[in-house]
């Protein structure tokens, strides 16, 4: 399975690095899609749509995205029962209602969590780079 996550966001690159902590199987390629080659290393991909929030490619080539994404990623490490209760009925509505704020807002909360900004400034145009 394949993640693909914004390596600008820091709350982001904190999952990843717990995430990886636990994939001692290698079960996950992680893949940054701020990455200078990711482009051309994912052509078919929609860039913009991976950036508006996570994306987890299966072994057979399914997209999955958001929490849904999320969960599958735990479970590849073990640990997808930290994620389960958001996949619920009832509660996943709310869930996923919140993870699209939080997507589209990840800079700031990030920053308000974190007192890290992305590692560009505010002359940086993260989508025309990936026109």
């Amino acid at each position: 399975m394949i993640i693909f996550y914004d390596g600008y966001c820091p709350l982001c690159q904190a999952e990843m690095r717990h995430l990886k902590k636990y994939d001692e199987h290698q079960a996950i390629q992680f893949e940054d899609i701020q990455a200078e080659n990711f482009q051309r290393r994912f052509p078919q991909l929609d860039w913009q749509a991976l950036n508006a929030r996570i994306h987890v490619q299966l072994p057979d080539g399914t997209l999955v995205t958001g929490l849904d994404a999320t969960h599958k990623a735990w479970s590849a490490v073990g640990k997808g029962w930290l994620y389960a209760p958001l996949r619920w009925p009832g509660i996943r509505i709310v869930a996923d209602y919140f993870y699209t704020l939080f997507a589209r807002h990840r800079y700031t909360i990030s920053y308000w969590l974190t007192g890290q900004k992305r590692p560009c400034d505010s002359t940086c145009n993260v989508e025309k780079k990936h026109e």
